[in-house]
């Protein structure tokens, strides 16, 4: 099984990322990849909701709402359909103070299955393409303030 994974620390306290980070069907306004989503029915925090993306290249994503704790600041989700040639795909996105200043920890990983030849260059696009930007994306919101 693969793993792919980056973090990144935000300028801002945990609870007001965890306002954009924690919203499953927000990811379009944070991610500089998704040009639109769109929930399948349900509410963003409802495990088994499924969210749908469309890609800035053109592709579509399909995934599903597995576990929610907005105690803990955490959510998984699997990829139900998508452009990557993956099997399993099981994603979790975290967050945690710093708390020697203010700032927020957040970490966004995947585990899943592939060719094994294929495993290094689906580590660099999940973490290049999608996690790092998609953390990035989320910073900038308070680093603009």
């Amino acid at each position: 099984m693969a793993e792919s994974y980056a973090s990144a620390v935000i300028p801002a306290p945990v609870d007001r990322v965890w306002q954009w980070f924690g919203d499953f069907a927000g990811l379009a306004e944070w991610h500089p990849a998704v040009t639109a989503l769109e929930l399948e029915g349900g509410s963003p925090t409802e495990v088994g909701v499924v969210r749908r993306l469309w890609l800035g290249d053109g592709a579509r994503v399909r995934e599903r709402l597995t576990a929610f704790d907005s105690v803990g600041r955490s959510y998984c989700y699997e990829m139900l359909e998508g452009p990557f040639q993956v099997r399993s795909y099981r994603a979790i996105v975290r967050l945690a103070p710093v708390t020697a200043t203010g700032a927020t920890f957040a970490e966004w990983s995947a585990r899943y299955d592939t060719e094994a030849e294929q495993e290094a260059e689906l580590d660099r696009i999940f973490v290049t393409e999608v996690f790092a930007p998609g953390l990035a994306g989320l910073a900038r919101f308070y680093t603009d303030e």
